[in-house]
C-alpha cells in the first residue's frame, strides 16, 4: 500500500497518522510513535512491532510524508527514520527474519515491477533478471542434484530450495533498493 488504509489510526497513539511509515511487517505507524517505541526498548536491537511482535528492520515513510518538508518536526522524524534504517536495515539478522519479511518485500517488488510510473535502476533489474533466469534454467533442466525420477517427491526438494533462495535473493535486492531510495530522506 502506498498510504495507510482509510479510516485507520496509529496503533500506538490511537490518533490520525502523522508522518506515516510502513514497517517491514506491513503495519502502519506514525513515524514519531514507532521511534518512541524503539527508544523505550533496547538501543542495541530494532524495536518489535506493537501489533505482531516481529522485529522492525525497515521503516518506509509515504511519498507524501517525504515531500512535505516544511515542518521542522517532520524533517526531524524523517531524519531519525533514515538513521534507524541505516542502523537496522542492512539486512535481517537471521534466516527466520528473512522468511518473515519475504511476503512483504515480494509483494512490494511485484507491485513496483507492474507500475508503469516507476522504473527500477538498471543494476537492480539486471540482478533480478539474472537470478530468475538462472533459477528457471535449473528448475526446468533435466539435471538435478536430487533427481525426481529416482527419489520421487523428495527430488522436488532441491527445486523448492532453489526457488526459495531466489525469492530470498529478490527480497534482499528489493530491500537494498528501498534503502537506497529512502536512505536520503
Amino acid at each position: 500500500m502506498e498510504s495507510p488504509p482509510e479510516n485507520d489510526c496509529c496503533s500506538v497513539c490511537h490518533d490520525d497518522f502523522n508522518v506515516p511509515c510502513q514497517a517491514n511487517c506491513s503495519h502502519w505507524f506514525c513515524g514519531q510513535c514507532i521511534l518512541n517505541v524503539w527508544h523505550h526498548g533496547s538501543p542495541l536491537q530494532p524495536c518489535k512491532c506493537p501489533i505482531c511482535r516481529r522485529f522492525i528492520t525497515l521503516l518506509i515513510p509515504t511519498d507524501a510524508a517525504r515531500h512535505e518538508r516544511r515542518d521542522p518536526d517532520s524533517i526531524r522524524v524523517l531524519e531519525n527514520i533514515a538513521q534507524y534504517n541505516r542502523r537496522y536495515g542492512g539486512g535481517p539478522s537471521s534466516l527466520i527474519q528473512r522468511l518473515w519479511d519475504l511476503p512483504f518485500f515480494i509483494r512490494r517488488l511485484f507491485r513496483e515491477l507492474m507500475d508503469p510510473q516507476r522504473t527500477l535502476p538498471l543494476v537492480f533489474r539486471a540482478r533480478m533478471i539474472f537470478a530468475m533466469v538462472l533459477s528457471a534454467i535449473y528448475v526446468l533442466s533435466p539435471v538435478d542434484i536430487l533427481p525426481e525420477g529416482v527419489l520421487g517427491l523428495v527430488g522436488l526438494l532441491d527445486d523448492l530450495i532453489i526457488l526459495l533462495v531466489v525469492f530470498l535473493h529478490l527480497a534482499a535486492i528489493y530491500r537494498s533498493l528501498l534503502l537506497y531510495r529512502h536512505g536520503g530522506t
